[in-house]
């Protein structure tokens, strides 16, 4: 269809500036505007590329082959190279920010992560988050929204869900935000009691998969529980988390605007903050030649903290400690074990010279030194447990 438009001629100069209908638009939520029950349906998908796919895994140092080689991973059953669980988790994060968080004080953690499907080039994900609950402490105080987030597919399938704690500040005189759609709550469709979807034909193939792509001591035989891991190498972060941030559609200012995170007060202020998915991305990189690139699936993570910020010019490293090494059900049994693992993360020290530093503290909450009569850890800035399922050696 072809249609002629009139030329355009500039307006401008015939039409004086009237200051009477200057809009403000305001993204994310105030405390009161967390209503428990309420479902945000946020803006935007995202479809990923194989481009983008192998980018993710390359820029935070990903070492299993399942995100890089595409024949490595047909031949575990994947129709093709899937995305990593770190990209999958930081796009629908990202996805949710405009409507959920972009006006939250902080994340107070991530609970209850669940990947259910793989995600491949050419799958297309929206996001969708339901307040669970919210606590009040006052107007002059801060308070605290539970919410659930799910990422879901073009077909309609949970591929990621998960739960996250916001602390969040009263709206007061300031402006409001973006108001939800009139009506009826859409669906959601948070999966209780949920399964993993894995290729139907990985249970075999696991028995004769290479063996030469990957390293000779990260089976899950070579695992086991009590063992603490320190990954050697750490990663300086420079201002390069500014472009990464709008590769995954952060939109959150506190990310990538110094005009904004120097009117802050308070440890946010000064320099804007790398966006926590990326520094658990880096984090997760830096730690998989030493224990997850014969992972077959992140099953998931919870009680997931961000310790202390991170800024441009801060060198992270990892640590992990094996808390228990099980078997896998059904008909992974003889060839997969559950791997969970404790993963820590420290800024501006070596993982060796932290665990040198600070012994077996590094392993205890951050939130629970207090009760413990203990200082908490200034060089630790990320605490997690996942699991992950890990092939066992064959043959």
């Amino acid at each position: 269809m072809s249609i002629k438009f009139e030329p355009q001629h500039e307006l401008a100069p015939s039409n004086p500036a009237s200051l009477d209908n200057v809009r403000h638009p305001q993204y994310g939520r105030y405390l009161e505007e967390y209503v428990p029950g309420q479902v945000f349906v946020h803006p935007r998908g995202y479809t990923f590329t194989e481009a983008g796919i192998d980018f993710f895994s390359r820029t935070y140092f990903q070492c299993n082959p399942l995100y890089l080689d595409l024949e490595y991973a047909k031949s575990h059953g994947f129709h093709g190279v899937p995305a990593s669980p770190q990209m999958v988790f930081n796009v629908i994060l990202s996805l949710g920010v405009q409507n959920d968080s972009e006006k939250v004080i902080a994340n107070l953690g991530y609970y209850n992560a669940q990947f259910l499907q793989p995600v491949y080039a050419g799958d297309t994900i929206r996001a969708m988050t339901m307040v669970v609950d919210r606590k009040e402490r006052g107007e002059d105080k801060p308070g605290i929204a539970t919410i659930r987030t799910i990422g879901l597919n073009q077909r309609c399938e949970v591929v990621l869900q998960y739960e996250r704690k916001l602390m969040v500040a009263y709206q007061g005189d300031r402006l409001p935000t973006t108001p939800l759609p009139e009506g009826d709550a859409p669906g959601f469709p948070w999966v209780e009691d949920a399964t993993v979807n894995f290729p139907e034909t990985m249970p075999s193939a696991l028995r004769h998969v290479p063996t030469g792509v990957t390293g000779w001591n990260t089976y899950a035989d070579d695992f086991k529980a009590g063992d603490i891991i320190v990954h050697s190498n750490g990663r300086t972060v420079s201002d390069e988390h500014f472009a990464l941030t709008y590769h995954v559609g952060n939109t959150h200012p506190l990310h990538f605007d110094a005009v904004f995170s120097e009117s802050l007060s308070g440890p946010m202020s000064g320099k804007p903050i790398v966006y926590g998915g990326l520094v658990y991305a880096w984090l997760e990189g830096l730690a998989s030649r030493d224990l997850s690139e014969n992972a077959i699936w992140e099953l998931g993570f919870t009680e997931g903290y961000h310790t202390q910020p991170a800024v441009a010019g801060d060198t992270v490293a990892a640590m992990s400690r094996i808390l228990a090494v099980e078997d896998a059900p059904g008909d992974f049994a003889d060839t997969a074990s559950v791997v969970t693992i404790q993963f820590i993360g420290v800024k501006n020290i070596t993982a060796k010279a932290a665990l040198e530093k600070h012994g077996a503290d590094l392993f205890i909450k951050e939130n629970d030194k207090k009760g413990l009569g203990k200082e908490k850890i200034k060089d630790k800035i990320f605490e997690i447990e996942r699991r992950l399922v890990i092939k066992k050696r064959q043959g």
